[in-house]
């Protein structure tokens, strides 16, 4: 008897430090960079340290297709993860197309910022490994979405990411929801759709999807950011974008991350240049002397993430030039930019020297199982 209640009483001891470890989310300590161990992480998000590389955002700027061999795919590693888009945007209108809903998912469609076309991405052998991030756009109907006149499109998608597997989605619902100067979403109807969105999708048994709340990265404070948010029951990662205003704006959004214990997902990334306050200056990182003015963004871009390793999990870069495209090309700031890595040698080989470090997660036939592992 006295064996059994040693027995028992070893068994709580056990558990017990189990919770405790459970509950312990890893912190960087105030005046080091020293981990504090972690066992509790949310939904694909890697051990602290590890930061998955994404590349989008379009099927040129990405590369790796018969069609499309001159993107990032074709002259780098492949990456842990590709970002594309789709939308809920039936009935709209963009450079070149009226949209149709679930655009550049299954069939192949450009709105004026390249082609899009996830599925002929998923079907071909150099995505095998890859995660995918999705950004969903809900301009002019969040409201219908909220109120149920896109559940059919819901349903689909929710569907199509199920039939993927075990790969990896990271859906950015409604991305830069505090962007009023181009997304203007309303703040009851953006948190309504993001929750009706993800309730659909656990009613279909979707299970391979990381749940992104991202904002436009910039002038917007942590007491606004409570106005949006749905809520910890239904945000995975925090996520933000990071241009010339990132570093700044990144440190609201991975302080907010923090104390709710959600990683950062630095979900839109490009070299963008200014002196002093005035409008950007060019960027194209085809030339040498715009080259070297744009090393000082990756600098600040990098350090952002070695500063923060226990919570940037994961950064897409776009890798397009982004003034050739018809939405862009009489768009200030990015009518001034060709982000291109490949482009330059200076950038290529500072870019080679960071993601070769062991920090960066990129496709392997093991990638899906370190971030399904918890």
């Amino acid at each position: 008897m006295k064996k059994y209640f040693k027995r028992v009483g070893i068994l709580c001891l056990i558990l017990l430090i189990m919770v405790s470890c459970k509950n312990n989310k890893a912190k960087k300590s105030d005046d080091t960079n020293v981990l504090v161990t972690t066992d509790i992480r949310e939904k694909f998000e890697p051990t602290d340290g590890k930061c998955i590389l994404f590349i989008g955002q379009d099927m040129e700027a990405i590369g790796g297709l018969e069609d499309y061999n001159d993107g990032y795919f074709d002259h780098f590693d492949i990456p842990g993860g590709f970002t594309m888009y789709t939308n809920f945007r039936t009935g709209d209108s963009s450079p070149g197309i009226t949209y149709k809903g679930l655009d550049g998912l299954t069939t192949t469609d450009n709105w004026g910022s390249g082609d899009c076309n996830m599925q002929m991405q998923i079907d071909d052998p150099d995505f095998k490994n890859c995660a995918l991030a999705i950004g969903l756009e809900l301009v002019n109907h969040d409201s219908i979405t909220a109120t149920g006149g896109h559940d059919d499109m819901i349903l689909r998608l929710g569907n199509w990411i199920k039939d993927l597997g075990r790969r990896p989605v990271f859906l950015r619902i409604g991305y830069e929801f505090d962007a009023p100067e181009w997304n203007h979403y309303d703040k009851e109807f953006y948190k309504s759709s993001f929750k009706r969105i993800r309730n659909k999708f656990d009613s279909l048994g979707v299970n391979n999807v990381a749940y992104v709340w991202q904002s436009k990265g910039w002038g917007t404070s942590i007491e606004e950011y409570y106005e949006w948010y749905p809520g910890d029951k239904y945000v995975d990662w925090c996520g933000y974008s990071h241009f010339a205003w990132g570093v700044k704006g990144g440190k609201t959004m991975i302080d907010f991350a923090r104390k709710h214990k959600k990683p950062v997902f630095i979900a839109e990334a490009t070299p963008m240049v200014f002196v002093g306050d005035t409008l950007p200056v060019d960027c194209f990182l085809d030339k040498p002397e715009h080259a070297k003015m744009a090393v000082n963004w990756f600098d600040g871009f990098f350090k952002v993430i070695h500063d923060n390793p226990d919570v940037v999990k994961a950064i897409s870069y776009i890798n397009i030039d982004w003034y050739k495209q018809a939405m862009w090309a009489n768009d200030p700031p990015f009518k001034h930019i060709d982000s291109r890595i490949q482009v330059s040698p200076l950038i290529t080989d500072k870019w080679i020297k960071e993601t070769s470090d062991d920090r960066y997660l990129k496709a392997s036939p093991k990638l899906f199982d370190q971030l399904w592992e918890k």
